[in-house]
């Protein structure tokens, strides 16, 4: 199967072609440009690196998130307009399990991949890798940084840390030494493409594809634009309770 695969879940940006689990071309970018402003180009230059048309595409895969919500809304537009134009399936896949496929075959370490969400919480999911695998632990979710030491702590196992938020946990983590952890190297610490590829290739053996139109993101909470409104209706509803 030859994907296509999109990840803009965080800061950088990245798009790759695989064909199985090869590798044929990847971009990357973490130059501070938007995702609007990159993504296009860096999809035009894989598929011209490939020597590839997007009629050989099998599929296109897109990280849904979680993450951030304008990254992770561009790149499944993104997504769901190429494949719709060509009538392809899509595949998607959670950022958490692509940063997770960035250090998984390198390590033995219980596999931590956290991005800053901002309101004092953590994006985060846990992974081990095994017989040629990623296995999850862990549903994507919301957790505060305290709160996922202590639960690290508990496994009782060594730590790697990996996203755009590992840095900032390895220096929480490490002020005491009740956890053994490191952060992935430089190279692998942003979400990749070809990491999502990897897991979007195993969803791909287990039938996991949905049409175009199917394609949806998941960011775990409502964005800021939702809560606001939601914090104004409930002002407003107070206000006018009181007044009766």
């Amino acid at each position: 199967m030859k994907l296509l695969t999109l990840e803009s879940s965080s800061v950088s940006a990245s798009v790759c072609v695989t064909e199985d689990t090869r590798l044929l071309a990847q971009s990357f970018q973490n130059c501070g440009m938007t995702h609007s402003a990159t993504l296009l180009p860096m999809i035009d230059h894989v598929m011209t690196a490939s020597r590839l048309t997007m009629d050989d595409i099998d599929a296109v895969a897109c990280v849904t998130g979680p993450g951030s919500f304008t990254g992770i809304r561009i790149g499944v537009a993104t997504a769901k307009g190429i494949a719709d134009g060509k009538n392809l399936p899509c595949i998607g896949v959670s950022s958490m399990a692509g940063n997770a496929w960035n250090v998984g075959p390198l390590t033995d370490r219980l596999i931590c991949p956290v991005m800053d969400a901002r309101r004092s919480q953590l994006y985060n999911a846990l992974f081990l890798f095994s017989d040629g695998t990623l296995h999850r632990l862990t549903p994507d979710r919301l957790i505060q940084m305290e709160d996922l030491k202590k639960e690290l702590i508990s496994y009782e196992k060594s730590v790697i840390l990996v996203g755009d938020g590992a840095q900032m946990c390895y220096n929480n983590f490490t002020v005491s030494s009740d956890l053994d952890c490191i952060t992935a190297p430089p190279g692998l610490i942003y979400p990749c493409a070809h990491g999502a590829a990897m897991e979007a290739h195993r969803l791909a053996q287990e039938g996991q594809l949905v049409s175009a139109a199917q394609l949806m993101p998941s960011y775990l909470r409502q964005p800021q634009a939702v809560r606001e409104r939601l914090a104004r209706e409930a002002g407003q509803t107070a206000q006018s309770t009181k007044k009766e």
